[in-house]
């Protein structure tokens, strides 16, 4: 087997599209050697804590000038990949800090993928404020996580300067957008790869495995 890290942020449409192609390539190739773990990576590490307003937010970002060209790309992309996302129903830009922890949680019990779908999902196609606990709590319980035991930990700060400290060493060792992809913790791959390509580096990885002497495989 070999570790695929990722590198994300739920508010990032990119690192959407870039879920979607590998998805269609593991799809593909049912027998990929692929382990999956998903790391936190915020966009905008000094968002208020309560987020702010997503016009204002797109505004500060893009400026009038600038919106079309960042977006148009995106857009394009989405409905090439027939991905369901209403981008223009996003009320309120979060702070993904809890969002983070969230899928960190769900990764201790074995749902972190199914984590990082359900908050895209809430977020890119629901247009919910993945900012709100209560709004956390549901989508964790949705993927068969403990109500009491969330409401819990987002009573504390848990995790919180974990996860905070965990996007500051990626960026310490290079990285400067989501989503990023590192294999076998050697070879990274930076953004929304195409499925074509992703099968072809599943097929050298395969191939090379097959190659190896079984007591190095």
């Amino acid at each position: 087997m070999v570790k695929l890290d990722i590198l994300s942020d739920p508010v990032c449409p990119w690192c959407v599209i870039g879920k979607a192609e590998l998805d269609r390539a593991l799809e593909a190739q049912p027998d990929h050697p692929f382990v999956i773990e998903w790391h936190p990576f915020q966009l905008n590490p000094d968002m208020p804590p309560g987020g702010m307003e997503r016009q204002d937010y797109l505004q500060l970002k893009f400026g009038d000038a600038g919106l079309l060209r960042a977006y148009q790309p995106i857009v394009d992309r989405i409905e090439a990949l027939g991905l369901k996302a209403d981008l223009g129903g996003i009320a309120r830009q979060p702070n993904t800090l809890n969002a983070h922890r969230l899928i960190h949680w769900a990764g201790l019990e074995g749902r972190q993928t199914a984590a990082v779908a359900a908050v895209f999902r809430a977020f890119f196609s629901e247009g919910k404020d993945i900012g709100d606990i209560e709004t956390l709590i549901s989508i964790g319980t949705g993927i068969g996580l403990d109500a009491e035991m969330l409401r819990r930990l987002f009573a504390t700060d848990t995790d919180a300067e974990a996860i905070a400290q965990r996007d500051r060493h990626a960026r310490a060792r290079g990285v400067g957008g989501v989503p990023c992809f590192i294999i076998a913790n050697r070879h990274v791959l930076q953004g929304a790869q195409p499925a074509e390509t992703w099968i072809q580096v599943i097929d050298e990885i395969t191939e090379q495995l097959r190659a190896q002497p079984e007591d190095e495989a």
